[in-house]
């Protein structure tokens, strides 16, 4: 007899994510709410919607972390099994072009990115996007099935990315890297990740585990490739970016200004998720057939990850995104004290990304507990708040962003000589989880604000944050990996000693 699904175990499973979303947002809303009541001020509306929108982040990201857990890795995973094991290269490339493409279009943050570009059409700028995602997710499941090498297929594809940038038109710099950020929002990247453990599980080799990762770090060059080429066919318009100041006016019109939003957000994600939901159906007709049991988990889990996500990103978007723009013009006036405060905000916003901690359980499961999510979200920390520095910097001197890019990617390759496969393959795909929703909504406003209060040029100065935080961890994690190996090898060869007192049982050597 089939044991029904227990609802209790369900809410206790609700529950404990919504603890653990709040514990790792309540940090930044409390540092948000106090450089409000102090170094500056803000109008009462605005601070309420971002309380609100605080609450409605938390609820959302808890539900949706339990939902990617039941419904989005179980599905990517059973797809990437199930198409590689048809044996089928053609249909494996159109399937994985099919998904790359579809999702992207709907992703959340790239929605985000779109509306906030102000010369590209957003419709011409999504299509391009997701071309370019389709086309790289298909090179990654070819790259997979034959493992070839990461570190020489991302050392070809930043060389001709830096090649195109080099002659590339400035305006569009920021926007084509920050694009290869948001692409790897919090629907992709669960998905992404587990369709690459699906294909890479068939294969029995020594070197499966590395190649399962990887998946996120190539589907965010395809972008920035796709746009820098886009660059030298599209004229841009004349349009400047909208960093209106909001204003709510009453208690009534935050509410409407929240109720507003939700049926949008419904509507965007329906479209986001039914590409998805509509491919996995098709392959529980004709590969998978799960049982009842199963299905209906799935089921639960693709609602919970749907009412989730549209919590979140109304609260992201009513909520934190104008206050975001607000904060950053008037820290403005304090000049070189936006770095620190820059930096404060990326150390604890990293912990917000909803897909960090999908991404920080597969790397454990993976490595068999070898390496510990806590270490990969602590060096996070570190990558982010620098990233945010770095921007800051950008925003009061108009450097280039190139001039940090450049080095930064160089240095990370030159380090994936040194470091173990996995490492490096974990390292850029964090760099991909790491620029998930809240960077390109709450931190991208807030360079921007401070931007424009400064009289800099937004396009130029202030695009390419999301860019510089998909940078940073592939520094950073790479480093802990060559500091982990570097401890294994000298625990390994380290001689055994033994006290003067001590016994040494020769006959169990013996044996």
């Amino acid at each position: 007899m089939k044991r029904p699904i227990d609802w209790r175990e369900d809410r206790s499973a609700v529950r404990e994510k919504v603890a653990e979303s709040a514990r790792c947002v309540l940090p930044i809303v409390l540092i948000v709410v106090l450089l409000c009541l102090t170094a500056a001020p803000m109008k009462p509306d605005l601070l309420l919607s971002f309380l609100i929108g605080g609450v409605m982040l938390v609820v959302g990201m808890g539900l949706f972390s339990l939902g990617a857990e039941q419904s989005m890795t179980p599905i990517g995973t059973k797809i990437g099994t199930a198409l590689t094991r048809t044996k089928n290269l053609p249909l494996i490339l159109g399937v994985s072009f099919a998904l790359g493409f579809a999702i992207t279009v709907a992703e959340p943050d790239l929605q985000v990115l779109a509306e906030t570009v102000p010369h590209i059409s957003s419709t011409v700028l999504l299509l391009t996007v997701g071309v370019g995602v389709g086309l790289f997710m298909a090179v990654c499941m070819l790259r997979i099935v034959t493992g070839a090498n990461l570190r020489w297929l991302l050392i070809g594809c930043y060389a001709l990315i830096f090649l195109l940038a080099a002659f590339s038109d400035p305006d569009f710099l920021g926007i084509a890297f920050d694009s290869g950020g948001v692409t790897t929002g919090p629907m992709t990247v669960p998905f992404i990740l587990a369709m690459g453990l699906g294909v890479s599980n068939i294969r029995s080799d020594r070197r499966a585990e590395a190649d399962s990762f990887g998946l996120v770090a190539l589907c965010s060059v395809g972008p920035i490739l796709a746009v820098l080429i886009l660059g030298f066919f599209y004229q841009g318009s004349d349009a400047v970016a909208d960093l209106s100041s909001a204003s709510f006016g009453s208690s009534t019109a935050i509410g409407g200004a929240f109720l507003a939003s939700v049926p949008l957000y419904l509507r965007e994600m329906a479209i986001s998720m039914l590409p998805i939901v509509a491919i996995f159906f098709l392959f529980q007709l004709t590969l998978l057939r799960l049982p009842g049991r199963s299905l209906a988990k799935i089921l639960i889990g693709i609602l919970y990850t749907y009412v989730g996500l549209v919590l979140f990103l109304t609260g992201v978007n009513v909520g934190f995104s104008p206050l975001g723009a607000e904060l950053g013009a008037e820290l403005a006036v304090h000049g070189w004290l936006l770095v620190p405060l820059a930096m404060v905000l990326g150390w604890f916003i990293i912990s917000a990304e909803p897909a960090v901690g999908v991404l920080e359980k597969q790397i454990e499961s993976v490595s068999a507990g070898a390496i510990p999510g806590k270490v990969i979200q602590r060096s996070l920390s570190v990558a982010i708040a620098l990233a945010m520095g770095l921007s800051m910097l950008r925003v009061l001197t108009g450097i280039s962003i190139l001039w940090f890019l450049v080095p930064g990617y160089g240095i990370a390759l030159a380090l994936s000589f040194f470091v173990p496969d996995i490492y490096t393959a974990i390292a850029f795909d964090s760099g991909g989880v790491a620029s998930g929703p809240m960077t390109a909504t709450f931190m991208l406003q807030f360079v921007m604000g401070a931007s424009s209060a400064l009289g800099g040029n937004i396009l130029r100065d202030a695009f390419g944050v999301v860019a510089l935080v998909a940078m940073m961890p592939l520094l950073s994690i790479q480093a802990v990996g060559f500091l982990y190996e570097r401890r294994a090898k000298r625990a390994a060869v380290a001689p055994e000693h033994y006290g003067d007192f001590d016994i040494v049982e020769l006959w169990e050597d013996a044996a």
